[in-house]
């Protein structure tokens, strides 16, 4: 490795630090707009299920990498808040399977679109090409680290 890509990869890793703070700050503000009583751990994986659902508790639990019990926890809680809902597994009528309310995905979607509007707002001065280059590099970099 050359001292300039030692230097460039510092930098990388200096500037996914400042996103990663960011990430969390926005993400406990998201939470908070979807449902004033809803935790950024409770949004992340709502918007999980919303994404991939309906599934099973234990999938979200694997996904997570969280205690089973935690998940319940969590699950119970975004059911009171009317956020999820349990249904019956069609395969299994034994077991049950989390998804997402109308009114979460509801609330999903409204802060959604007042992100998108914030993003397009602060990067207002981005070209198209810009934009689209960027997210076909951090998807490059995200599948990098997956490997």
């Amino acid at each position: 490795m050359t001292a300039r890509r030692a230097e460039v990869l510092g930098e990388l890793e200096r500037e996914v630090g400042v996103m990663v703070r960011r990430i969390r700050r926005v993400i406990a503000d998201r939470a908070r707009a979807v449902h004033e009583d809803l935790a950024p751990s409770s949004y992340l994986m709502l918007t999980y299920v919303a994404e991939n659902g309906p599934m099973r508790a234990s999938e979200i639990a694997e996904q997570f990498d969280i205690d089973k019990g935690a998940i319940s926890r969590q699950v119970t809680h975004l059911t009171e808040l009317g956020l999820l809902a349990r249904v019956t597994d069609p395969d299994d009528g034994r077991a049950l399977l989390v998804s997402v309310s109308d009114e979460g995905r509801a609330r999903l979607t409204d802060v959604a679109q007042q992100r998108r509007k914030w993003l397009d707002e602060r990067l207002g001065d981005w070209a198209d090409e810009d934009l689209t280059g960027f997210v076909a590099a951090l998807g490059h970099y995200n599948r990098a680290l997956d490997a």
